[in-house]
């Protein structure tokens, strides 16, 4: 039996399944579908035509568009049909056609979503990503299976992610981007192939970092992008005890040096 509170709002023509759990003050619109192992968290609202399925649970207060379908299965080859989950959390924003799928068997299970986040027409988010709070996906941006990205980043419109890729704290995607490779905590990427274009300067002062400390993650981009030698190695080489003062410059350095599937962005891929 479906766990509905009292306060919630279902327009008749909606379906709700058996074992569904709604909370609080939700709003579903006309039309609209809530599977069986859905949880809407108080306050979420979904307009009319969303769809919600699977072992899917949506945080307090976020919205879903019409014609958004939340929790499908995931788009695996390998995925052997185990019940697989997605977490939204609160106060995120699906748009018109947005698609979230399910983790994989194949993967971690799991497809996580932090709070705060715009999810702009018709993007997509896959099986098994992981990503932060406060992001913004533009329209038609499409994420592929096990993407990872960080707090505050910002995806233009229409960019692709390829599977398994990192995109770091607050880096910014410029518009019809392929992003084939990680990109740096603060970085700045734009174009097909994605080549890094240097660092996300505004959206940094923007978020209250201090000048100061603009110039030292400047200072470790340069040692570790425009020096002779590899990226990771040329980050490995850096004395961290200069950086203890400036998170942001060490974050830099421990991304590149953190294991991952994919190489690192760098101003001369593709060239």
């Amino acid at each position: 039996m479906s766990t509905i509170a009292a306060s919630a709002r279902i327009h008749p023509t909606a379906v709700i399944e058996d074992g569904a759990v709604v909370g609080e003050n939700v709003v579903i619109g006309a039309l609209s579908y809530v599977g069986a192992k859905v949880t809407l968290h108080d306050d979420v609202r979904l307009h009319n035509h969303a769809v919600v399925s699977g072992l899917t649970v949506i945080g307090r207060g976020s919205v879903v568009h019409s014609m958004a379908v939340i929790g499908g299965t995931p788009q695996a080859v390998r995925h052997d049909g185990s019940e697989t989950t997605l977490e939204i959390g609160e106060r995120c924003v699906m748009r018109e056609g947005v698609t979230m799928n399910a983790g994989s068997s194949d993967g971690s299970g799991k497809t996580i979503v932090g709070d705060d986040n715009l999810f702009l027409a018709n993007s997509h988010v896959a099986h098994d990503c992981r990503l932060g709070s406060h992001i913004i996906l533009s329209n038609n941006v499409m994420l592929a299976g096990h993407v990872t990205i960080e707090d505050r980043a910002i995806l233009g419109g229409g960019c692709a992610v390829h599977q398994f890729t990192r995109i770091g704290r607050q880096a910014f995607i410029g518009g019809l981007s392929a992003v084939n490779y990680d990109v740096i905590p603060y970085g700045m990427l734009n174009g097909n192939p994605g080549i890094l274009g240097g660092l996300n300067v505004v959206g940094m002062t923007r978020a209250g970092i201090e000048r100061a400390d603009i110039h030292k993650v400047r200072r470790v981009y340069k040692a570790i992008f425009e020096a002779e030698g590899t990226i990771r190695g040329n980050a490995a080489a850096i004395d961290r005890n200069d950086y203890l003062d400036c998170p942001q410059a060490l974050e830099v350095i421990d991304f590149i040096g953190a294991g991952s599937d994919r190489a690192i962005s760098s101003p001369n891929r593709g060239k």
